[in-house]
């Protein structure tokens, strides 16, 4: 605990913007747009720079925050059930994906891990738009696999990017 509170204790700020400056955040808006013409799922990409010290101090994890996230955001209140959340914890480099019980149905969570996992790849290479991109484009992959998009389907959460 005291390594991951020193990590989110002096992670600078600035380094959200080296790392995610504002053409990078607008193509994550474009490739969501783009794929949510190809499913019926609705994305949202959350980065979240320092996890905050008294959620550290209670041990809790980056899933769990994800969790919380994933309903504070209301990924969960789309007509289908069909939010799915990619949630990195830029300051510890932690990602996931959570998705909601529409498609959590047919999509089992080892296929999320798989994607995790090459993200996380990409995170630790210092790849962060790759990564990104990636996993986007896979999770786009999978939804438009499983959820074919139906006409004139409204777009329930918005497409650019959240961070806090």
């Amino acid at each position: 605990m005291f390594k991951r509170l020193l990590i989110n204790l002096f992670f600078p700020s600035w380094k959200f913007r080296k790392i995610f400056p504002k053409k990078f955040l607008k193509n994550i808006e474009l490739v969501i747009q783009n794929s949510e013409k190809r499913h019926n799922g609705e994305l949202v990409f959350l980065v979240e720079v320092k996890f905050p010290i008294p959620l550290v101090i209670k041990k809790i994890t980056p899933r769990q925050r994800a969790i919380d996230l994933f309903s504070k955001y209301r990924v969960w209140d789309t007509e289908f059930n069909n939010g799915v959340l990619i949630y990195l914890l830029l300051s510890e480099k932690q990602i996931e994906i959570i998705a909601d019980r529409g498609i959590s149905k047919k999509i089992p969570q080892k296929e999320w891990d798989l994607i995790l996992e090459r993200m996380k790849t990409n995170f630790k290479k210092g790849y962060f738009e790759k990564g990104v991109i990636l996993g986007i484009s896979e999770i786009t992959e999978i939804l438009s696999t499983h959820f074919p998009p139906p006409q004139n389907k409204p777009n329930e959460l918005s497409d650019k990017p959240i961070i806090i």
